[in-house]
């Protein structure tokens, strides 16, 4: 859920920082007061549109930034598929704003726009009164019902998928190999040649990373040879002047003081070991230079093998293993290529069956989604009369696409008539922007087990209701608001009453500069919030008990 909201240096905000809670939050104001800029922070903070003209006169920059709880595992699991981490179970969503430019960052890690509306997308879902994507681009109308009926839906899904995947593939096997005489030679040539090619080298698995590591040793030889020609010189008994000669000789000196003192006898069978040692030591050096006696046919042979190998790398693979790969492929394509008209019905008859599965699974999903679009739209309608849509026809149409997706051959759009007598219309033409708003609420509300969004924003779904209409909208909002966290922007009394949390968004003027604030109210303060909702100005004594027995009743209802 939004757990904290913080803006600075934005139209008439200076700073504001706000917590909000779970459940239904409500937010009035008076007009004017920066309702309508608090909400655009938001969107900004989403990745909405940026011009410098939104920044605070003679702020340097602005900035937005919204702090979420993470409740949800399967929504940590989405956000980490992208590499994002909550952080003590939050994430945080900052937009800094200058002049002429933007930066992102969830948690402090600087991101593309593409990436923070993905993730924006998944954290709140905002429904504004005159842009109301969601419903006017009629493919979410189908998504609508798929969640609505998701556990029957769904398996269907991926059995479509499924068949899809597989007609793609054989559709682009069959694309790929069908060609005419001449390009079929051609290629026959050239797999001939290429497989000729690798065949004649007689690769063996793993032989490159041998004869690198050979030839290595023999470039390197020459020099490693002279310096163990000379440590052998230094410490070799063979010739005089060595380290051996010189310890023969002091073993000879010591000798005789060996048989007469016990230390000199110590200190003799010591100097004796180190000559064992040393002779251990030129025998190793000795057989160490031997395996370093490469001839210049031996590094001419090595040299040139390295260079076949590593023109077929070049050409075919990264290793041998994958140059032998690209052979059996290469090969097993010459059969295709050598049996091109059977190859073809073969693959022309699996294409057709592929086919044939993936409208048979298209049909068992369509069937089932107008089966389930049957209650769907009867609980929608009940729906709209409980928000004063009393004579409201309401449909879900389908028709068939004419490609294959993954999600089906279905198009479905909502078609509704809120007039008696009067045709029924795709939904974008047929609603206003307040009646989309209470549509969309609606739907919400059947769906508020289902989606997966933690956090909803309704801005002003009151427009041209009130009464017993006003009543059922808070009432669904209420509901939603058990399983989600709702923010509202409201202006009726009968929606604010409901809060769970009720803020006051108000403008000051001091010293002639105008700011908008964020102030939680208690219950006594929201009771006066409502008075002046129901009232205006003229608070009596009457509209301050209507509020409080509003606010009462509405507590009573929890």
């Amino acid at each position: 859920m939004l757990e904290n909201l913080h803006v600075k240096n934005l139209a008439l905000i200076d700073e504001v920082e706000v917590d909000f809670q779970p459940g239904l939050n409500i937010l009035t104001g008076e007009t004017g007061a920066g309702k309508s800029i608090l909400l655009g922070s938001v969107n900004l903070a989403l990745g909405g549109k940026y011009s410098a003209d939104m920044l605070r006169t003679g702020a340097k920059f602005g900035l937005v930034e919204l702090t979420f709880t993470i409740e949800n595992e399967k929504l940590e699991k989405q956000l980490e598929a992208m590499d994002i981490y909550p952080e003590d179970g939050r994430i945080v969503l900052n937009r800094k704003l200058m002049e002429g430019r933007s930066v992102s960052k969830i948690n402090g890690e600087i991101v593309n726009m593409t990436t923070l509306r993905e993730v924006a997308c998944m954290l709140i879902d905002i429904h504004e009164q005159h842009v109301h994507q969601s419903l006017l681009h009629k493919r979410n109308h189908l998504v609508f019902l798929d969640l609505y009926a998701k556990d029957k839906i769904e398996p269907l899904k991926e059995k479509v998928a499924k068949a899809y995947h597989t007609y793609m593939d054989y559709q682009k096997k069959l694309d790929n190999f069908s060609m005419d005489e001449r390009e079929r030679q051609k290629e026959i040539s050239l797999a001939e040649f290429e497989i000729h090619e690798i065949e004649e080298a007689n690769l063996q698995d793993g032989e490159d990373e041998d004869l690198e590591q050979l030839y290595q040793r023999m470039a390197a030889g020459k020099k490693i040879t002279e310096a163990i020609s000379e440590a052998y010189q230094y410490t070799s008994e063979d010739s005089s002047g060595n380290a051996s000669d010189y310890l023969s000789r002091a073993i000879r000196a010591l000798q005789d003081v060996s048989s007469v003192d016990e230390q000199g006898m110590s200190l003799y069978d010591q100097l004796s070991e180190i000559d064992s040692l040393l002779n251990d030591f030129n025998r190793e050096l000795s057989d160490y230079a031997k395996s370093f006696e490469f001839s210049e046919e031996d590094f001419y042979e090595t040299e040139n093998r390295l260079n076949i190998i590593n023109r077929l790398k070049t050409k075919f693979g990264n290793s041998v293993s994958e140059v032998l790969e690209y052979c059996e492929e290469k090969k097993q394509r010459l059969n295709e290529l050598e049996d091109y008209e059977a190859c073809m019905n073969e693959l022309k008859e699996k294409l057709q069956s592929a086919e044939e599965e993936y409208v048979k699974q298209a049909n068992a999903l369509t069937m089932e989604r107008e089966k389930a679009a049957i209650p769907f739209v009867e609980e929608i309608k009940k729906g709209l009369k409980d928000l004063n849509f009393l004579d409201v026809q309401f449909e879900m149409r389908f028709t068939k696409h004419a490609r294959y997706g993954l999600g089906g051959m279905d198009d479905a759009e909502f078609y509704m008539s809120t007039n008696p007598g009067e045709a029924l219309k795709p939904m974008g033409m047929a609603a206003s922007g307040g009646e989309l708003s209470r549509i969309m609420l609606v739907i919400k509300t059947i769906l508020a087990g289902q989606e997966d969004t933690p956090t909803l924003i309704f801005d002003e779904i009151d427009t041209g209701i009130s009464g017993i209409t006003a009543g059922k909208v808070a009432e669904k909002m209420r509901f939603i608001g058990k399983s989600r966290q709702v923010l509202c922007i409201t202006h009726l009394a009968q929606i604010a009453s409901k809060a769970d949390a009720h803020y006051l968004i108000q403008k000051q003027a001091k010293e002639n500069v105008t700011k908008t604030e964020i102030i939680p109210l208690s219950k006594e303060n929201s009771i006066h919030e409502l008075a002046r909702l129901l009232g205006g100005d003229k608070m009596t004594a009457s509209i301050l008990e209507s509020a409080k027995e509003m606010k009462e009743l509405a507590m009573s209802e929890i």
